[in-house]
């Protein structure tokens, strides 16, 4: 008998342009995905309802509701649903909204069918390596448990996003060491915006201003480097 293989990954593409969509569901299809499409943000909110996908990606400005407000609307109804962005926007402000909803990588129109594709297996790869490694992980009163997917400081609970929850995990896990901003590029969103640490440097403000905000202050800046997390030095 032969081995039975494993189902293949559902990909729903949202996109208002039908080339675009019928490109991308083609690419993806070729490299073994199961794909849905949507031409509109209501067409999409039903097919997440009934093609239940594992990854979405999901073009931001559309005629009748826009990418980032199917992203509030799925969240609002508890579908949590990794999602890449397909835009024609480029600035940092529109990545830095789009990541801050719950996106897990956003890419830039025109771009390549390849890029994409690996785009697709890179957050996949990366969610899944989440989901596999249950830890926690601790730097003086602060805690990250990953099997409860939460953080506690000094016992009270901290929401973050997933984006802020995956930059403090990788300073967690790397505490005491200084990190450059490269590397968390990198290891965080996978790739580095071009070069633009910009998305970097908000995150970490971000991060600051819930985990920090009371002392004493962990996240910390080496200048010149990038930055650590670890109990201020006496």
């Amino acid at each position: 008998m032969a081995p039975m293989s494993s189902p293949a990954v559902r990909v729903l593409v949202v996109d208002d342009e039908l080339n675009i969509t019928e490109l991308v569901a083609m690419a993806l299809r070729y490299e073994g995905f199961e794909v849905e499409t949507a031409l509109n943000g209501r067409d999409a909110l039903a097919k997440v309802e009934a093609f239940r996908p594992q990854i979405m990606v999901l073009d931001v400005m559309m005629p009748d509701i826009d990418g980032h407000q199917v992203l509030r609307q799925l969240a609002g109804s508890g579908h949590s649903v990794p999602t890449i962005f397909l835009t024609a926007r480029d600035s940092t402000e529109d990545k830095v909204q789009g990541l801050t909803l719950g996106g897990d990588d956003y890419v830039t129109k025109p771009f390549s069918l390849e890029e994409l594709v690996a785009r697709v297996r890179a957050v996949l790869r990366r969610r899944n390596s989440t989901e596999e490694s249950r830890v926690t992980l601790r730097v003086g009163d602060l805690e990250l448990d990953d099997e409860a997917h939460e953080v506690r400081r000094a016992g009270r609970v901290i929401e973050l996003t997933p984006t802020e929850y995956r930059l403090l995990r990788y300073l967690l896990v790397n505490a005491g060491h200084v990190m450059s901003r490269g590397q968390i590029l990198d290891h965080v969103w996978k790739y580095d915006f071009g070069g633009d640490a910009s998305v970097l440097e908000t995150y970490v403000s971000y991060l600051r201003r819930k985990v920090d905000s009371r002392p004493p202050p962990l996240i910390q800046t080496v200048r010149g480097v990038g930055y650590v997390i670890r109990p201020p030095r006496a």
